[in-house]
């Protein structure tokens, strides 16, 4: 059974309310504001409705709805003012205060059950809306959590993969364990730089996590390379390099077979076998595409391929000193490349000279 606090300083008032709803409800009643707030305060979780007259010793009615919004209740507890001397002023001031409702004496017993248990039901309707909503709000909480912790999870296990496919392409190149993560490092500069100097392009952070991902793929189809020709300590033949340009088609070939049309990461990363041999002038392979029709995430693990492979070791050559890989890139010895590209190459020159020597 709910309670029923009436609050008023003229018993015969609290008389007629408690006859009307004794039956139904719990009553408690005070005879002045004072008692009224101590009597909230030990039924503030049972109370189902109040009756707060507007003049009362120590403290009126206005006081005590002024404590309940400090207290945080008005919007839990239902008030219903009672008065037989309001003014325009009083009402608008006990509305603003949060009462639900004004009830002018006489009581009119039909008028004032039904004003009444209207308002109950409409506070309970909207408590149980509130405690329904802030279940669920837990619920999609818990469920985002978990979710999070799955992708969290797909995004390592996905990275670890990567990592390792990109490894057994290091591992039948015979170069070291460390190319992979270098083009991804100076693929990530690039990118950032990339977005700085150029904001209109609409590079966003989540596009360059994924494109720096993609990058370790980059040389995926070197899996299909005969070690006669992929291992060959000296210069190829024309037909031997034509063999090893289809590493950028046969990593495509082997994408396909895992093809997600709705993964960007499967896009940058077709893009990026494909594309990253590509050149600005139209003199790369493997479909001799130019200017801006090469993705620009290609162009950038181009150049970041190429350095990384001046600066490294290989089977037939030794590592080039920093300051000649840039030059001999800006020489256009590697292919050429764009100006927005070289720019960025440029501006970003001594976080990826720091980015090689570690």
């Amino acid at each position: 059974m709910g309670k029923i606090l009436i609050a008023d300083d003229a018993e015969l008032n609290r008389d007629i309310l408690s006859s009307i709803f004794c039956e139904q409800f719990e009553i408690i009643e005070a005879e002045n504001g004072s008692v009224a707030i101590d009597k909230i305060e030990e039924n503030r979780d049972d109370l189902s409705l109040i009756f707060l007259d507007y003049i009362m010793p120590k403290k009126d009615g206005i006081e005590v709805l002024a404590y309940m919004n400090e207290a945080s209740l008005i919007d839990k507890i239902p008030v219903i003012m009672i008065t037989g001397e309001a003014t325009t002023e009083s009402d608008i001031k006990a509305y603003e205060l949060g009462a639900a409702d004004i009830i002018y004496k006489p009581f009119s017993r039909r008028v004032v059950t039904r004003r009444a248990l209207n308002i109950i039901e409409l506070y309970e309707q909207r408590q149980d809306i509130e405690k329904q909503l802030e279940n669920r709000t837990i619920e999609l909480k818990f469920a985002m959590k978990k979710l999070s912790q799955v992708h969290e999870k797909m995004a390592k296990n996905n990275e670890f993969l990567q990592n390792a496919l990109s490894s057994v392409v290091e591992f039948r190149s015979l170069e070291s364990g460390l190319h992979i993560q270098r083009v991804k490092n100076f693929t990530r500069i690039l990118l950032n730089t990339w977005k700085s100097l150029y904001p209109d392009s609409g590079l966003l952070d989540a596009q360059i996590d994924t494109i720096v991902s993609a990058a370790a793929l980059h040389d995926l189809g070197k899996i299909a390379i005969p070690d006669e020709i992929l291992l060959k300590p000296g210069k190829l033949t024309r037909e031997e390099f034509d063999i090893m340009k289809t590493h950028t088609t046969k990593g495509c070939e082997l994408l396909e077979k895992f093809k997600q049309e709705d993964s960007d990461f499967y896009h940058f990363s077709y893009d990026i076998c494909r594309y990253h041999h590509e050149r600005y002038d139209g003199k790369g392979y493997p479909d001799g595409l130019s200017g801006n029709a090469i993705p620009i995430w290609a162009q950038v693990v181009s150049i970041a391929d190429v350095y990384d492979a001046l600066v490294s070791p290989r089977v037939y050559k030794a590592p080039y000193d920093v300051e000649e890989a840039y030059r001999m890139i800006h020489r256009g010895e590697c292919g050429v490349f764009s100006p927005e590209l070289m720019n960025c190459f440029d501006t970003a020159k001594f976080e990826i000279i720091a980015a090689t020597e570690n």
